[in-house]
């Protein structure tokens, strides 16, 4: 893989779900554990992710779509603490980008 074929930033839709699950977290104080903050916060600064860290989004998406069906899960006014744990990965955009460039980068090592 070449740094120059593969954007490792996320598109701005995913860093806009993070910070809405930034928001949220703080707000009602809960949802999201240590990591979960921390991928947010890369995601909503934009950073360039390595590698590894995509294969951890796609995995982390994997063990929590059943997140979404639990109770006030996407309630805007009440959101479950596995709603916010989602926005903070990136949501369902951040999940479909993740995916993609997994796809692009296969098993590339962290630089």
């Amino acid at each position: 893989m070449n740094d120059d074929e593969v954007d490792l930033r996320c598109p701005q839709v995913v860093a806009d779900n993070a910070a809405k699950g930034l928001a949220a977290a703080q707000a009602i104080r809960r949802g999201g554990t240590e990591i979960g903050v921390a991928r947010a916060t890369e995601l909503m600064n934009r950073e360039k992710l390595a590698p590894s860290t995509i294969r951890r989004m796609v995995s982390y998406f994997a063990r929590h779509e059943v997140d979404k069906r639990g109770k006030n899960y996407g309630n805007e006014a009440n959101p479950s603490a596995g709603h916010i744990a989602w926005l903070l990965w990136g949501g369902d955009e951040g999940r479909a980008w993740a995916l993609e460039l997994k796809k692009k980068i296969g098993n590339a090592p962290d630089i």
